[in-house]
């Protein structure tokens, strides 16, 4: 009686996705501009050493993750599981500069882009700028552009969907190219540990394990009734996505909900005037981010760190759209600051962000009504 109760889901195999991510990539660029790096394990944090024992780990590269080191890390930690690891203070300035070389790149072979990190975005070959059908063909020809023009590595999966098109490129890592075909997906799914099914976290893997489900081919296994029973509405998405079923689009035409320019110091702000400062500098940034995408907004937002992680934000909003100019945006940001109470204690990140945004094109044309 169950299986008459099961929705039915279709494989879709129409499209070409390519899921690219950049191998380690802060790491990978440091590595690039500095060989020496090459030979050693490195980890992008400030050194715990000389930092009270505070920071995250931004990345690694693979020798200091084969010890155990890996994004999101404290700190501290990486240095006890890599005590001879080098410490290098993340430079993201840097790395969003080369993102950019990367995603220009990209853009070469299709618009259709949807970019999830600085690392890594999904691109649609259905139909690209350069007439390669084969999307096999046409994902190694764009590693081979992206290592000739930056001389850094990429993994790129080759499927019909974004799901599988993404852990196929986990899979062959660093440099891999891995392709799913409709063929293949039985054989992949059933293969893949629980754990890197999509949607599947560690509290979700222990609930599958009591049911004594440990990889793809269990999940398959169980049907639509008993998944949802147990995970809700994510047991219908475990059901599909097992089945190899990703009806997702790859989102390249989004409309962007907010702009906005944040920056981690180290070491700390430490008094009023270098957060004005910085303030001062976010607000440029703002403006020029803005003009570049000619928009303008009503919200501007300020994103506030303090050294023990304790984070605020808070936001003005005008009834017209704001000029996009710094020095607005500066007082505005002063303002809130203002609000927040001032300075009280180091700062470790502040941002600035415009939301309620519009196309410079709309304007507000205010109307006296009591003109002839």
């Amino acid at each position: 009686m169950a299986d008459l109760l099961e929705i039915p889901v279709q494989l879709h195999t129409d499209r070409k996705i390519l899921h690219v991510d950049m191998d380690a990539f802060y790491a990978q660029v440091e590595t690039r501009d500095n060989p020496a790096l090459a030979e050693v394990a490195l980890i992008l944090a400030r050194d715990p050493r000389q930092h009270s024992g505070r920071g995250v780990v931004a990345t690694a590269n693979y020798k200091a993750r084969q010890l155990g080191v890996h994004s999101a890390m404290s700190a501290a930690e990486a240095l006890r599981l890599a005590p001879e690891a080098t410490f290098l203070t993340p430079n993201f300035e840097k790395y969003r500069t080369v993102s950019n070389q990367v995603h220009e790149i990209f853009h070469r072979y299709t618009d259709k882009v949807e970019p999830i990190a600085f690392d890594e975005a999904y691109l649609d070959v259905t139909e690209n700028k350069i007439g390669i059908d084969n999307p096999v063909v046409l994902a190694h020809a764009l590693q081979q552009t992206i290592y000739e023009e930056l001389q850094l590595t990429s993994s790129v999966g080759v499927s019909f969907n974004k799901f599988l098109a993404k852990l196929s490129s986990e899979h062959n890592k660093p440099a891999g190219l891995t392709v799913v075909r409709e063929a293949d997906v039985r054989p992949f799914l059933d293969a893949l540990p629980i754990e890197e099914v999509r949607g599947v976290g560690q509290k979700t893997a222990e609930r599958m394990r009591e049911l004594g489900v440990t990889t793809g081919a269990a999940l398959y296994a169980m049907d639509q009734t008993t998944l949802t029973q147990h995970f809700g509405r994510m047991g219908y998405d475990f059901y599909r996505r097992i089945r190899g079923v990703d009806d997702r689009p790859v989102e390249w035409q989004r409309e962007r909900k907010s702009v906005g320019k944040e920056r981690t110091y180290g070491p700390f702000l430490d008094n009023e005037e270098k957060i004005m400062a910085e303030l001062k500098r976010l607000a440029a940034l703002l403006e020029s981010s803005l003009q570049k995408r000619s928009l303008h907004g009503k919200t501007l937002v300020l994103k506030v760190r303090d050294e023990d992680f304790n984070t605020e934000t808070r936001r003005t909003t005008q009834p017209d759209y704001l000029p996009n100019d710094a020095t607005e945006f500066e007082r505005l940001a002063a303002d809130i600051w203002e609000e927040l109470g001032g300075y009280q204690k180091p700062i470790r990140l502040l941002g600035l962000t415009m939301t309620n945004l519009a196309p410079l094109t709309f304007e507000n044309i205010p109307l006296n009504l009591y003109d002839n």
